[in-house]
C-alpha cells in the first residue's frame, strides 16, 4: 500500500489565510484521504479552525509560527525578514527537511518562488525555475509556462521549459507525449527572435520521447487549445496570463451590464448570475493554481484570493505531482534532452552547410 502524502500548507497565505486554508485542507481531505497536514500559522487563529474539523485535526500537525508574509512585501524583503520565522519559509523548509513531499501557499508569489528557490534549489542541470499554469482552453485545460518566474531566457531555458511543462502535462493530463509549442509571433519557421527559433530547431531535431514536438503557435492558440504545452519566457507569459485574466472580468462585466437594460434582463440576470460566476471562475487561468517547476521540491502556488474549494483544487495537484513522481520524470527528460543537444546542434551545422 503506497504510503501518505505529507503536505505543508503556510496556513497564513492569501487573503484570507486559515479561513480559507483550513476547510480547502478538509475538503482536500474527503477526496484524497491518504494525505497528512503539516500547518503552520498562528496557533491562536488556526487552532480554532481546525478543531472544527475533527478528521482533518486527526491527521495534521500544528507548528506555531509569529510571523506571515505580507501580500504587499517585495521579494526581497521578505526573505530578508520572514527568512526562518514566517509560516511560509517554514512550509517550504518542511519539504527541505524531507518532512513533507510537498508544500501549498496562497501567499506573494515573488516572495514565495525567492524563498523558494534559497530553500530548496533548483534541480541540476536546471538553472532558472518557471511557474506553470493550468489554462482553460476550448478543449479542456492546457498547460502554460513561464508565467513569470524569470525574464527571457535562451534557447537552453525554452528546452528546459519545453521538457519540464511536458513532465508535468504527463501527469495532469495521464497521456505519455504531450503537445509542446513555442508561443512565437508566427507559425512560420523564419519568424521570431533567434532564441525562439534555435530552440525550436533543437526539439524538432532532438525528437524527444514522452513529447511530441508541435512547432510555433501564436497568441489566438491559447484559447484553442492548440497543444498541451504553450512554451515562453516569463516576460511574455505573465503578459499573457494578466490579458486572460483582464478578460474574463471584462466579459463578466460586459454581460452584468447587458442584463441589466431592462426589467425582463434584470429577472434573468438573478437566474444566471451562479452561471456567469462559473464562467468567469473558469476563464481565469489562475483558478486552478500554479506549480514551481525546476526546483529541488515540489511547490504550489494556490491563488491569493482563491476559496476553499479553489485552495482544495491546489492541494490536489501538489498531490498528483507527488504521488506521479514529477520530479522524477523531469530529471529523466532533462537527462534525455541533455543526451540529445549535441546532435540537434550538429544538425544543425550540417544543414546550414
Amino acid at each position: 500500500m503506497a504510503s501518505d502524502i505529507r503536505i505543508a500548507l503556510d496556513a497564513m497565505g492569501g487573503d484570507s489565510g486559515p479561513s480559507v486554508v483550513v476547510p480547502g485542507a478538509a475538503i482536500a481531505l474527503e477526496r484524497r484521504p491518504d494525505t497528512r497536514y503539516l500547518l503552520y500559522g498562528d496557533e491562536k487563529m488556526v487552532g480554532p479552525m481546525l478543531a472544527a474539523f475533527p478528521n482533518l485535526a486527526a491527521r495534521s500537525r500544528l507548528f506555531h509560527t509569529g510571523v506571515a508574509v505580507k501580500m504587499t512585501d517585495k521579494p526581497s524583503q521578505a526573505l530578508r525578514t520572514g527568512r526562518r520565522v514566517s509560516s511560509m519559509w517554514q512550509a517550504i523548509e518542511a519539504v527541505k527537511a524531507d518532512a513533507a513531499d510537498c508544500v501549498v501557499s496562497a501567499g506573494n508569489t515573488g516572495a514565495l518562488m525567492a524563498m523558494a528557490k534559497f530553500c530548496l534549489h533548483t534541480m541540476a542541470p536546471i538553472e532558472r525555475p518557471a511557474i506553470a499554469a493550468l489554462w482553460p482552453t476550448l478543449r479542456g485545460e492546457s498547460i502554460v509556462l513561464d508565467v513569470g518566474a524569470t525574464i527571457g531566457g535562451d534557447e537552453r531555458h525554452l528546452v528546459d521549459l519545453a521538457v519540464m511543462g511536458a513532465a508535468m502535462a504527463r501527469i495532469v493530463f495521464d497521456i505519455d507525449s504531450p503537445t509542446v509549442g513555442l508561443l512565437n509571433v508566427g507559425v512560420e519557421e523564419i519568424k521570431g527572435v533567434e532564441e525562439v527559433k534555435a530552440a525550436g530547431r533543437i526539439l524538432r531535431a532532438a525528437n524527444l520521447p514522452n513529447m511530441r514536438y508541435h512547432g510555433f503557435v501564436e497568441g489566438d492558440d491559447l484559447g484553442r487549445g492548440a497543444v498541451d504545452v504553450f512554451v515562453t519566457e516569463g516576460f511574455t507569459g505573465n503578459i499573457a496570463l494578466k490579458t486572460a485574466e483582464g478578460t474574463a472580468r471584462q466579459l463578466s462585466r460586459y454581460l452584468r451590464a447587458a442584463m441589466s437594460h431592462s426589467l425582463m434582463s434584470r429577472i434573468g440576470f438573478m437566474f444566471a448570475r451562479k452561471a456567469l460566476d462559473a464562467l468567469r471562475q473558469k476563464m481565469s487561468p489562475r483558478a486552478s493554481g500554479g506549480v514551481f517547476l525546476g526546483l529541488d521540491g515540489v511547490v504550489i502556488k494556490a491563488h491569493g484570493g482563491a476559496d476553499a474549494e479553489a485552495y482544495a483544487g491546489a492541494i490536489e495537484l501538489g498531490y498528483d505531482m507527488v504521488r506521479q513522481e514529477l520530479l522524477g520524470k523531469i530529471r529523466e527528460m532533462i537527462a534525455q534532452a541533455d543526451a540529445a543537444r549535441p546532435t540537434a546542434a550538429h544538425s544543425h551545422t550540417s544543414a546550414a552547410q
